[in-house]
């Protein structure tokens, strides 16, 4: 009997069971099903594709018998299976990761030492909602138009020169730390899910910034906001993810 099916697929078995050790850093002898379901919320695939996979660990006992001088294949799981636990796998162990899907995604930036005018112009400009405060090409903060237009607000309701404001005020001299616990910032090596869970988990956030390490005063790489989900739901579309 013909058992490629079989191969291919504890060939996936065996790769997606030792992703699964690697993101609970688990012991060795985790009985498959208990670590599928301990996974579930470390990794918006697994938890996805939890239902499949504990039924793949039980086919897997159904497949393999494990006799004096190895495993052997004792059936052959169908074309349809075979090919759904690729595509989980592929998910999981070779997820896209979020810069090549954004590979030349513009955002707008203004300079710290410029003046706050200067960013007013960019918002009208581009219409965005976030800006990113630039120092010597790493990011030192962010301005978002609502926190802008409450600054400016504030000091037209205390009579001040709003005009004066806005030209002699430099874009550094604005940014406010708790803004950015509207944004995520993730590193370089995240995937599309990775950006997909961060909004997810944390509702509420204007975006996600991507940094090389994920971590403030590195250079912007991206930024994405929920608007981008559409394109990032067309590109999962090609590896056979679930629907959101």
């Amino acid at each position: 009997m013909d058992y490629d099916n079989a191969a291919r697929f504890l060939k996936s078995y065996n790769k997606i069971e030792s992703q699964l050790k690697a993101l609970y850093n688990e012991r060795p002898t985790q009985n498959f099903t208990d670590l599928v379901k301990r996974c579930t919320d470390r990794n918006i695939t697994v938890r996805r594709y939890e239902n499949e996979l504990v039924d793949y660990g039980k086919l897997r006992n159904a497949i393999v018998h494990r006799a004096a001088g190895g495993e052997l294949f004792i059936a052959n799981p169908c074309d349809e299976v075979v090919t759904n636990i690729e595509y989980i796998e592929k998910q999981l162990c070779n997820p896209p990761l979020v810069t090549d899907v954004f590979k030349v995604k513009k955002f707008p930036v203004a300079f710290a030492d410029k003046p706050l005018l200067t960013a007013v112009e960019l918002f009208a400009e581009t219409e965005k909602k976030t800006i990113i405060v630039n120092e010597r090409g790493k990011m030192r903060g962010v301005l978002n138009s609502y926190s802008l237009y409450r600054l400016i607000a504030e000091h037209a309701a205390r009579g001040e020169n709003v005009t004066e404001f806005l030209t002699q005020t430099p874009c550094g001299a604005v940014l406010d730390e708790k803004l950015l616990q509207k944004y995520v910032l993730l590193d370089a090596k995240s995937t599309v899910f990775d950006v997909f869970e961060s909004f997810e988990l944390h509702k509420g956030i204007y975006a996600v910034i991507v940094t090389e390490n994920g971590v403030l005063g590195e250079k912007v790489l991206l930024v994405l906001t929920p608007s981008d989900f559409p394109t990032i739901n067309r590109y999962l579309e090609t590896y056979n993810a679930k629907s959101f």
